[in-house]
């Protein structure tokens, strides 16, 4: 597809892969808005990145997204990009009390949010000739991450959200995408830094990540597996009793303590 000319918007977009995302296709002549639930942040954002439009608005909210969706396609009639990106990863024991409001915290992000998104630009984005959604999901998709079981959950839920998407949206001008994000050296991650079995040497530089998806998306992939998430790709083929059993060993101490 062609990434030159196109009104892109990105969640999440106050780090990570989403600051990454906007600079980038900022730099290949596109329009970019990003949204953020933390106004400093994208005020930040906005003062290294002038040309940036910033909106804040927070995924898990339905209100907020059905306002976003109005203020949007008012200012932005071209809009034919979403890119699903924010995200939330919390360590969590479930040996512990979590309210029950907040236990499923990265499902109403992770999930609901995209689902919602989704639901409520799907309208608009069938009216343009080209248009594409992009899902950011995980290599955790692929396996379970007994650390990061809601996260887990989220994930795989997403993926195969997309899947089903990709199918429906088949006889439509519109392009699914999938990026099965490896982990990364971003603030997601920040939190395992301490914990037993973590390495930050596994660890993908998020630039480089969105780099192999930008080039995916040019050449019409439907799925993008940058550097690790390849290998995860095929493990969780041939051996995925090995992969949950290497991934329990991160926090093994704070997950089967009692």
């Amino acid at each position: 597809m062609n990434l030159q000319n196109n009104t892109i918007l990105v969640t999440g977009g106050t780090g990570g892969f989403g600051f990454e995302f906007a600079s980038k296709l900022i730099a290949l002549g596109n329009t970019v808005i990003i949204t953020g639930r933390n106004a400093e942040k994208l005020a930040e954002v906005k003062s290294k990145l002038p040309p940036v439009h910033i909106i804040r608005s927070d995924v898990s909210k339905a209100d907020d997204i059905a306002n976003l969706y109005n203020q949007v396609t008012q200012q932005f009639p071209d809009l034919n990009i979403l890119i699903n990106n924010a995200g939330e990863m919390r360590k969590i024991s479930l040996h512990q009390q979590h309210a029950l409001t907040d236990i499923t915290r990265e499902v109403e992000i992770n999930l609901m949010g995209p689902i919602r998104m989704v639901q409520q630009f799907l309208p608009h984005l069938k009216k343009q000739k080209n248009a594409a959604i992009l899902n950011v999901t995980s290599g955790i998709a692929l396996m379970a991450f007994p650390i990061s079981p809601i996260y887990s959950a989220s994930k795989a839920g997403l993926r195969a959200y997309t899947q089903t998407l990709r199918v429906q949206l088949k006889n439509t001008d519109i392009k699914v995408i999938e990026l099965v994000a490896p982990g990364s050296s971003t603030p997601l991650n920040d939190k395992f830094k301490n914990e037993d079995g973590f390495s930050t040497g596994a660890l993908m530089a998020p630039e480089k990540i969105v780099e192999t998806a930008i080039k995916g998306m040019k050449n019409d992939k439907d799925e993008i597996y940058p550097g690790p998430a390849k290998l995860m790709r095929v493990l969780s083929r041939i051996a995925p009793k090995f992969l949950i059993k290497q991934a329990g060993k991160m926090g093994a101490s704070y997950m089967y303590g009692k």
